[in-house]
């Protein structure tokens, strides 16, 4: 039990040198980790020893010296290790990778006409991954794991769909699908992925609500750090909250829904067109599209508003309409600001730092962080 505490507090001890060097924006010295850490200078460097011996650092050189010999300079390795996140909307696989600085080294999309979580689907799902790593020329002995995400309630622990409209499934289970897949699996809601891309890449550790826009509408509240799932995993549901009653037909069954208003389908597959050629006609002046647009303009502003009003905090706009909106980011920011009895503004609404991507990207973090978390 005794040499169980000790390995216990050297591993606790070497991920605070670690993390130290993984959080630090410009490379630091045994020194200077000495200072920051108030370690004696013999732990630093048991400690830098050991993670270098383990690949996670690596020396960038001398840092400026006024005399004396310079001390060299450490930094935690990107690419020590790697992580996948897939995105499974109804006909397609959209593939990220990332290493440990949440670099975006790779994607691809993969379109197919195969019944979902069927044995068929699996086998494609399997090969194309394999693929995905090959092509990559990924080490999969440093593959932390693999993230899937889809629009949809999912049960993780059961491993199953509880309801996804955008997919049209219910109480469907992908166990068969994760079993197949020879690396650590984590399963989880294409909103909350996104969203959490977003808060591991913000410094400023403020809460945040992400509403995402794609084929389905979803979201996701980060509260102090921390995830808000709700009683039932359906918090930051967002696209099923009423903003017109007995409005618009929503695919969950309901009508009025912001999803009904607000999802990519509404201006792209209803339409019969993409949303590159819905935006290049809106931008040409098509009258037709302007109303749609406009009509959609309105309901987002409305769902933006009803969000800070239930949560108060920073909302940030992702899914695959946002590489959309910059250009339109006024005009719903003056349509919110309206709505808004305590504020002349809306400077706490942005856009997400990734876009279509973000979901993928998202579920492919869960293993990062659980491995920075983790005592190394």
């Amino acid at each position: 039990m005794g040499s169980d505490i000790i390995s216990e507090r050297r591993r606790h001890t070497r991920n605070k040198v670690y993390r130290a060097l993984y959080d630090s924006p410009v490379p630091l010295s045994k020194q200077a980790l000495s200072l920051k850490l108030e370690m004696s200078l013999p732990t630093i460097y048991q400690n830098v020893t050991e993670l270098m011996e383990m690949g996670l650092i690596e020396y960038t050189g001398a840092q400026n010296s006024s005399g004396g010999r310079p001390a060299m300079q450490m930094r935690a390795v990107a690419k020590a290790r790697f992580a996948i996140g897939v995105f499974i909307s109804v006909d397609s696989l959209y593939f990220a990778l990332t290493d440990l600085m949440c670099g975006v080294l790779a994607h691809k999309e993969v379109r197919h006409r195969l019944p979902l979580f069927e044995s068929s689907y699996n086998r494609f799902f399997s090969s194309q991954l394999e693929s995905f790593i090959d092509e990559n020329e990924i080490d999969r002995g440093k593959l932390l794991g693999v993230g899937i995400c889809l629009s949809g309630i999912i049960q993780p622990e059961e491993l199953l769909v509880f309801y996804a409209p955008p997919l049209n499934l219910r109480n469907v289970s992908i166990k068969p699908l994760v079993e197949s897949i020879p690396y650590p699996v984590n399963v989880e809601n294409d909103a909350n992925s996104g969203g959490f891309a977003e808060w591991f890449n913000d410094s400023s550790g403020e809460s945040i609500a992400f509403l995402s826009l794609a084929w389905g509408v979803g979201g996701a509240t980060f509260v102090n750090g921390d995830k808000f799932s709700g009683a039932n995993q359906r918090s930051g549901e967002f696209g099923h909250m009423c903003i017109e009653y007995n409005g618009r037909p929503c695919a969950c069954g309901k009508r009025g829904c912001l999803e009904a208003y607000c999802s990519s389908s509404r201006i792209s597959s209803e339409l019969g067109i993409t949303l590159d050629e819905f935006f290049a006609q809106l931008s040409q002046g098509n009258r037709e599209l302007q109303d749609i647009w406009d009509d959609y303009i309105k309901h987002l502003a409305i769902g933006v508003h009803n969000i800070r009003m239930a949560l108060d905090c920073r909302i940030v706009i992702g899914g695959e309409i946002s590489s959309y909106l910059q250009p339109h980011m006024p005009r719903l920011c003056r349509m919110v600001a309206a709505c808004d009895p305590f504020a002349a503004s809306c400077d706490y609404v942005s856009l997400a730092k990734y876009s279509a991507v973000g979901a993928p990207l998202g579920t492919a973090l869960h293993f990062v962080k659980a491995f920075l978390d983790n005592n190394i």
